[in-house]
């Protein structure tokens, strides 16, 4: 008998039955090509990873605006929209479930990026201050983002609804909204990189109101409780961490517990990073303002994922850095095997087939 008997239950949520509370988490592995195309390598890969309950893919850009990503994947045209559809049937085939993690980078992105070469797009005209990022063109310091007029708001709504719409064609079974890890949407809810005076800045409320656009708009494609979102109260990437943290947060939950959303995905985990602004937000505080299916996230071992559902605080725990090397997890936690070492840092982001689709199942000795 395994020692995780709550976390290989299955669970239900909306109308989809999950075989356990596995979830392979978003992470971007960077193995489209310059074309951003999803291929056989990556379907391979997310089939490798089907003996999760619940699969989210590597967060795919919503438009060419939003690429900040070296051959990271796209849903905004024909081509890409075609290509998912292996991954997806992979996935099915395996009697697993597949959401499409839709992703705008904002400020965390490049002109080199685009053939235009315009300059990223965020809430307020505040650059990144830390690290450099890796572009075409070679690794360049952040540049400062031009702020998103009023009146252009709308349009990347409408890129996210049309995403919802090609991931629905793909055949991915739901949506995630990723508003974490100071990409756009973060950017738009942090007072940090919000210095807006309209409609979109300012008061909670008028932060949250783009996130809110966006949820509104994908559920005209997909049931809500086929959309997750996922947030990150505590991190620091992308040069995140806001004053008001906790306030914000608890209001961002607390509105979209009135959604019927699929599950809130929560990066309650400190493992890249913590900004230090106060104590941590937790899991059981989301949960007393969030009466939905709740996902933890960041840093979780077999041990302290089972406790968390054990204790009502999740419903399912997402996996990120041991799902790499052990693309059979699901049967390392039922058969209490010994995980593989972390894959190496070079080769979460390689370009090519190494360190991606190779790494071995458990064998017995």
């Amino acid at each position: 008998m395994s020692s995780s008997p709550q976390l290989l239950s299955p669970f239900t949520f909306g109308d989809l039955t999950l075989k356990n509370r596995v979830v392979l988490a978003p992470l971007t592995r960077a193995r489209a090509g310059v074309e951003r195309l999803p291929n056989a390598l990556m379907a391979e890969y997310y089939a490798q990873r089907s003996s999760a309950g619940l699969l989210i893919s590597e967060a795919a850009v919503v438009s060419e605006q939003g690429i900040g990503w070296q051959n990271s994947p796209g849903i905004y045209n024909d081509a890409q929209t075609e290509a998912w559809k292996q991954v997806t049937q992979a996935v099915h085939d395996r009697d697993s479930k597949i959401f499409l993690q839709l992703w705008h980078c904002g400020r965390a992105s490049h002109s080199s990026f685009r053939a235009d070469e315009s300059l990223p797009v965020s809430a307020s005209a505040i650059a990144i201050s830390n690290d450099h990022i890796h572009t075409p063109t070679g690794k360049h310091p952040y540049e400062t983002p031009r702020a998103l007029e009023t009146d252009e708001v709308a349009a990347v709504v409408e890129d996210y609804r049309r995403a919802a719409e090609r991931a629905k064609a793909a055949g991915f079974d739901g949506v995630e909204i990723h508003a974490a890890n100071g990409y756009l949407i973060d950017q738009f809810l942090q007072s940090k990189t919000n210095h807006r005076t309209d409609c979109y800045g300012g008061s909670l409320e008028n932060r949250y109101r783009f996130l809110s656009e966006i949820v509104a708009a994908v559920i005209t494609v997909f049931p809500s409780d086929r959309v997750g979102v996922r947030l990150a109260p505590n991190g620091i990437y992308n040069d995140m961490g806001s004053p008001d943290y906790r306030e914000t947060f608890t209001y961002v939950a607390q509105q979209l517990n009135a959604l019927n959303l699929g599950y809130l995905h929560v990066m309650d985990g400190l493992a890249i990073g913590f900004h230090n602004l106060g104590e941590p937000m937790t899991l059981s505080e989301f949960r007393s303002v969030f009466s939905g299916p709740l996902m933890g996230n960041c840093g979780y071992t077999q041990e302290t994922a089972e406790a968390a559902i054990a204790s009502g605080n999740a419903d399912f725990i997402a996996f990120g850095r041991p799902f790499i090397s052990n693309p059979d997890l699901v049967e390392r936690f039922a058969h209490d095997w010994p995980l593989a070492p972390e894959a190496p840092l070079e080769v979460w982001y390689a370009f090519d087939e190494k360190g991606y689709a190779d790494f071995p199942a458990y064998q017995a000795s």
